[in-house]
């Protein structure tokens, strides 16, 4: 049966201890009907540190232990994408409710186990991809689904950081699924997903650092329709981190952050720019919460923002990307 959640608060457990899960513990303040009950690491000096820092009332020593926590509705995995297979496995297997940071999983294949089990388990899984969830991302989507620029044409994405890594940062190191693409370019390729669906065909060129991933990497998905997305990522290139989609009657352009934009402007022939001011609280995370929350006590197993299809084919052409530039991670 679907684990339904009738209670007016959400009680969330926290499996991890690093920047990403203290960013979505902040923003869970701002929910007044959500509340942090249990935090969760390999270690348990960590998983203290965090939880005293935090006011959560339990630590626990391992993700078994948190994942068997009776108090717990809902896990939030926050840990290295390596080990996100491992941990919504452990989640599941112990009947809880998971929203798993992205990249999803190091591939398609343990993705596609995690949803399968989801689905025989009657239990409530969803990626972590917040974008899909932010205000504006939602208003766009809505003018784009309304005509507002015609058919989508084009779709233009960038997500790249220059940042100085030692080789055994987890940014270069294949064993913790590494490289830029499964951290940055899941966003553009994400968005171009959004706006146009599965692509019929992909095109790829990276250069690889000595550790053997990827560190920057050109996209180039194409339609059935005739629609491009030219999208790139990568961790050594000062990029724009901007976004835009077109159409025949205009174009819609998100400023820098494109993942989390607070405002865009839309372009159309013969009218002015329009400026749409969609602002939101925190750092916008908060609004995976409060979807996973809502599909909790709708007794929802997927979200219909974040749809179980829209993960399998993402990581699916993170697959094909992966191997046309040459990038294994160990054990596939």
């Amino acid at each position: 049966m679907v684990r339904y959640v009738p209670m007016s608060t959400i009680k969330w457990g926290i499996l991890a201890t690093g920047g990403i899960a203290a960013t979505f513990t902040e923003d869970l303040r701002l929910v007044p009907d959500a509340e942090v009950v249990a935090v969760g690491s390999r270690s348990a000096e960590s998983a203290r540190a965090f939880a005293d820092r935090y006011g959560i009332p339990r630590a626990h020593g391992s993700w078994a232990e948190l994942a068997a926590d009776p108090d717990v509705d809902i896990v939030y995995v926050a840990n290295t994408q390596n080990a996100h297979y491992d941990a919504v496995l452990t989640c599941l297997n112990a009947g809880k409710a998971v929203l798993c940071e992205k990249a999803f999983t190091l591939n398609r294949a343990q993705a596609a186990k995690l949803v399968d089990l989801a689905r025989e388990r009657r239990l409530f899984l969803m990626e972590a991809m917040w974008m899909r969830c932010v205000p504006a991302i939602r208003k766009i989507v809505e003018l784009v689904e309304g005509g507002a620029i015609g058919p989508v044409e084009a779709v233009h994405a960038d997500f790249g950081i220059s940042v100085s890594v030692e080789p055994d940062h987890r940014l270069r190191d294949p064993e913790l699924g590494g490289g830029a693409l499964l951290d940055l370019g899941v966003y553009p390729i994400s968005f171009a997903y959004l706006m146009l669906g599965a692509p019929a065909g992909v095109q790829s060129w990276a250069r690889l650092t000595p550790e053997g991933v990827d560190e920057n990497t050109g996209m180039l998905l194409g339609y059935d329709s005739g629609a491009v997305a030219l999208l790139s990522c990568g961790i050594t290139t000062d990029g724009p981190v901007t976004a835009s989609v077109s159409g025949p009657l205009g174009r819609i352009e998100l400023p820098h952050l494109f993942f989390r934009p607070g405002a865009f402007v839309l372009h159309r022939a013969g009218a002015a720019p329009e400026t749409f001011h969609v602002p939101y609280e925190g750092t916008g995370m908060l609004h995976e919460a409060v979807e996973a929350m809502r599909c909790l006590r709708e007794g929802l197993l997927e979200s219909p923002l974040v749809p179980w299809q829209a993960t399998l084919d993402v990581m699916g052409v993170m697959d094909e990307v992966r191997r046309q530039v040459g990038v294994r991670f160990p054990g596939e």
